[in-house]
């Protein structure tokens, strides 16, 4: 009887792990052979033999180098020489055994070239015993491999040791598509009444047989050639099959009946945490059937189990909502957090002790070795387990290469040796997760890093290590994270570390349930109803770890480092949890790797219940990140103290307020189209005087015409003679009338206004409330006071080119990017948070103002020569001064070119011209005003200081300085410093 293949597998290992260094052909290329022979328990000798001779076309001979009758021709050449040569010259050998009539019986089937450190198998492979085999090499099925994993491919020499070979096809790796075979697989068992947990349970183990079928868990192909040889075609027997062959892998082996199917009897005792569990049989069709064995045909092995949980996680949503890798995140995302958090870390300890040269060198890495082993992580938001399976692999690489260090020298090492040694497991892990399926999908995936680490540890030893049985399991709870007690889950005493990535759903798309959730982490903590989803885990985090020395890694939206949220977070992570920042990764887009791509800018942020000094800000230009170690992490991510900025009625600085533009709350009665404008007019042309331009954000950034009927100082009897006006009036009233605001309610008693009047009365600037993320800048302007701005629309009355140039500023942007919120990823400016807590230049000199206003007023007139209206003359302001505005400026909104529009129909149909939109965008922007807003961002920041800034992380830590600085008489009375340090 052949020896078994996990006996192959084994020799495999030791045969590639004593070969790894040799090179030379004429010395050891017998012994190479004879020992590859006895990998798979033969005696060479017995079947094959060296420097076969053959009768060459020249009538001189060759020498075959190793040749077995009929079935085996082995050339061998020297460490680098070329492989295709070598098999070259096995081809021709072939051709002269042809060419004899008393040899073709030897024309062997296969042939093997190898220099040591590759070996290539060419299977010739006839169509039937009397034919003579392909000579056509281009016909011919080639594996070849590196010496180091020759035991992954021993199965394509099954004709050595005498298995019955099967012809393995080359397996697809697999992708999206089998997940989405997998997950209509699924769909149909489920609309067979196949559901719940026993469906989620059920497809886990299929999971688990492909991948142990391509990883060497099973035999090769045994869970493929089970289906096909022993199930009904028409699937209607598959289930019973199943549920016996799973009941097998929960079976000990000296259990098992002595006349088992042959294939069941080779089948590994696994886990009964996995199989344990008696499920319900499935019943299946022809069609399901089929579609399991389109799975196995996809090669299990080449998908990290890192990623393994997030592609199949999605599989089980209905097929509406299914976008298979909406939730697939990178590797390299993961490793962010993981490596700033403790891997590099533990990997310079590492470096540290192994330079080590003293007489306690190798009690320090026995020492490390128990740090290991005695690390303990928990993910509270774990899903399929990504970031569990990332650590597990992380920390397994570095225990082995501890081990290395330690016992690599001995030239034996025995299998119990190896596992007396390799202790990190897959029980120091930890993790909550809401849903039933991901939470099973994270303990397989992890089972099956565990595996692969296995086969790491068989190569680098020279011994087969598996962990079958599973003895020790993964701890994943299927519970809520932010209802569940994570004390039970793992006492933080006994954590080392929490990290992940909980959910990011924005404060506006929360359920009620979700909700109720944040409300219960909060309890009475003010506007908590303005946070996003993952703040409860920061919450939970914060009282999980008071009083330990756990460090907390999560990613998140970078929205709780910006707007009102950074003051009502981290004011009371601050100050009722004493946290500090530890970690900090400034924005970066997070991107998924499958189809449906999730793109999101997110940050990472590292924090304990404890000071420290390695205190660490990643900055991303695209891949490359720089480091810069600070002192103190501020809630914005820079180097700062733990301030946070809060919603402020006046600026801090001695500059004119800010208000909000005016707002009709009119039921749409008050506000034409274009359109809708011309066929008012058409009809009522003796309210020409009172319909104004309207803009909001939209309108003002893209050059969108919209008009309001603003009746301010409108005539009474004026009012009451246009029918149409006192029909819209009168909408606007019942409009408000039917609110639920008391106060717009209030407002119905004077309907013939805006709700809300803002409206300056001089010439004012004006900035959009929202603008996209992709701009350098924000377009403001000026207008005049004949052009209405809504509320969406923040309003400096009697501004100048200096505040013109401040507020457009790069140094102004920065603080902006930084402190304002978010509408999607577009800026939300505020007035409150943004305008009024910005510090100016303190006391500017009269130089510095002047070279201001004339780098502000270039802003302008470079602007003028793109902007304007779509026909017509250009307008000036109601004899505004140039010093305060470009004419050209303020033809993009003035009323008298609406009133031209409306009169002149050519004109109506002239060429578009530029927006502010246009000018903008960071594609179309033009030259000249790039280098006039550098020009101005250079005036400004000499207004500053005179040292230039380096970066936009440089401006917002300064301008944080100065904030402080001028808040400082402001804010009570500080608290005692807090003085703590690291359990």
């Amino acid at each position: 009887m052949p020896i078994s293949w996990n006996e192959i597998r084994h020799n495999a290992i030791q045969f590639s792990r004593e070969w790894a260094t040799e090179t030379r052909e004429e010395a050891e290329a017998k012994s190479f052979w004879d020992e590859f022979f006895q990998v798979f328990g033969i005696r060479r000798r017995t079947v094959a033999s060296f420097e076969e001779p053959v009768k060459k076309i020249t009538g001189d001979y060759g020498y075959i180098d190793l040749f077995w009758p009929g079935v085996l021709i082995v050339e061998h050449k020297s460490l680098g020489k070329d492989l295709g040569k070598a098999g070259s010259q096995a081809f021709r050998y072939i051709q002269d055994l042809a060419r004899d009539e008393t040899r073709r019986k030897d024309i062997p089937r296969y042939l093997i070239v190898s220099d040591f450190a590759r070996i290539a198998l060419h299977d010739l492979e006839p169509e039937d015993a009397s034919d003579l085999p392909l000579l056509d090499q281009s016909r011919v099925a080639t594996t070849e491999f590196a010496l180091a994993d020759f035991h992954r491919y021993v199965h394509t020499f099954a004709f050595i040791p005498g298995y019955k070979q099967h012809r393995f096809k080359e397996q697809d790796p697999i992708n999206i598509e089998a997940a989405v075979i997998l997950g209509e697989l699924h769909d149909a068992l489920e609309a067979g009444g196949y559901t719940g947990d026993h469906l989620e349970r059920f497809l886990v183990r299929i999971l688990f047989c492909l991948f142990a079928e391509d990883t060497g868990i099973f035999e090769r192909e045994s869970f493929r050639l089970y289906l096909v040889n022993r199930t009904a075609p028409d699937g209607s027997d598959l289930g019973i099959h199943l549920a016996r062959l799973f009941e097998i892998l929960n079976t000990p082996p000296d259990r098992r009946q002595r006349n088992l199917d042959e294939t069941l009897a080779t089948l590994p005792y696994v886990n009964g945490d996995l199989f344990n569990e008696h499920l319900g049989f499935a019943d299946f069709n022809r069609a399901m059937r089929d579609a399991l064995l389109a799975c196995c045909a996809k090669d299990w092995s080449r998908i990290s189990p890192a990623i393994f949980g997030s592609l199949f996680q999605s599989i089980m949503e209905t097929k509406e909502r299914r976008q298979i890798g909406a939730h697939y995140t990178s590797e390299r995302d993961i490793l962010k957090v993981v490596r700033s958090l403790f891997l590099d870390d533990l990997r310079a300890e590492f470096a540290t002790r192994k330079a080590d040269r003293s007489t306690g060198r190798l009690a320090r890495l026995e020492e490390f070795h128990r740090k290991l082993c005695g690390l303990r992580f928990l993910d509270p938001a774990c899903g399929c387990g990504n970031f569990l399976v990332i650590t597990y692999r992380e920390l397994r690489a570095i225990e082995l290469d501890t081990l290395l260090e330690l016992h690599g020298k001995q030239t034996e090492m025995t299998l119990d040796d190896i596992t007396r040694l390799s202790q990190v497991d897959v029980d120091q892990f930890y993790g909550i997760e809401i849903g039933e399926w991901p939470s099973r999908i994270a303990e397989v995936a992890l089972w099956l890093m565990d595996h692969q680490m296995n086969l790491k540890v068989s190569e680098a030893f020279g011994q087969l290590y598996q962990r079958l049985p599973l003895k020790k399991s993964p701890h994943i709870h299927c519970a809520n994270a932010l209802q569940l007690d994570w004390k039970t889950v793992l006492p933080p005493e006994q954590c080392s570390y929490v990290l992940g990535n909980p959910p990011f759903i924005g404060k506006t798309w929360l359920t009620p349930a979700q909700r109720n959730d944040i409300a219960l982490v909060c309890g009475d903590l003010k506007n908590s109803g303005l946070l996003d989803y993952v703040t409860g885990w920061y919450f939970k985090a914060a009282e999980y770890i008071a009083g330990t020395g756990v460090v907390v890694g999560f990613v998140s939206t970078n929205s709780i480092t910006q707007g009102e949220q950074v003051g009502i977070l981290w004011n009371e992570l601050f100050n009722r949890y004493r946290l500090k920042i530890h970690i900090a990764h400034r924005a970066f887009p997070w991107v998924s790797e499958a189809r449906g791509k999730a793109h999101v800018h997110v940050i990472i942020i590292g924090f304990a219940n404890f000071d420290g000094t390695n205190k660490r800000i990643f900055d991303y230009q695209g891949e490359i990140a720089s480091v810069s170690v600070v002192r103190n992490i501020s809630p914005y991510l820079i180097e700062g103290s733990d301030t946070v900025v809060l919603s402020r009625p006046k600026p801090i600085s001695r500059v004119s307020e800010m208000s909000n533009g005016s707002k009709p709350v009119d039921g749409g009665f008050l506000l034409f189209t274009d359109e809708e404008k011309e066929q008012f007019l058409t009809k009522n042309p003796a309210a020409a005087p009172f319909v104004l331009p309207f803009v909001g954000s939209e309108e003002f950034i893209n050059g969108i015409r919209r008009w309001c009927l603003w009746l301010v100082d409108a005539p009474p009897g004026l009012i009451r003679s246009i029918p149409d006006v006192m029909t819209r009036i009168e909408g606007v009233r019942r409009t408000r009338l039917q609110s639920r605001d008391l106060q717009t309610q209030k407002n119905a008693a004077h309907p013939s206004l805006f709700a809300y009047n803002r409206q300056p009365q001089t010439n004012y600037l004006a900035i959009p409330e929202v603008s996209s993320e992709r701009r350098s800048y924000i377009p403001i302007g000026f207008l005049t006071p004949s052009v209405i701005s809504s509320n969406k629309i923040q309003v400096v009355a009697e501004a100048t080119p200096y505040h013109f140039g401040v507020l457009t500023s790069a140094m102004h942007m920065a603080w902006m990017r930084q402190v304002c919120g978010r509408l999607e990823s577009r800026y939300s400016y505020s007035a409150k948070l943004v305008y009024n807590n910005f510090p100016w230049p303190e006391n500017p000199t009269a130089k510095q103002r002047q070279a201001i206003e004339t780098a502000a007023q270039n802003v302008l007139d470079v602007r003028a020569k793109f902007l304007g209206s779509a026909g017509g003359p250009p307008a000036d302001l109601g004899g505004s001064p140039k010093s305060l505005v470009s004419t050209g400026e303020a033809t993009l909104l003035s009323p008298d070119l609406g009133r031209a529009a409306q009169d002149s129909r050519p004109a109506a149909r002239a060429p578009r011209t530029s927006t502010l939109a246009d000018l903008y965008d960071p594609l179309s922007m033009p030259p000249a005003l790039v280098r006039a807003h550098a020009d101005l961002d250079r005036a400004v920041d000499v207004a500053y200081r005179p040292q230039p800034f380096e970066s936009e992380r440089t401006r917002v830590e300064h301008l944080f300085a100065l904030y402080e600085k001028l808040t400082a008489p402001l804010l009570p009375a500080a608290k005692a410093k807090r003085s703590h340090s690291r359990p």
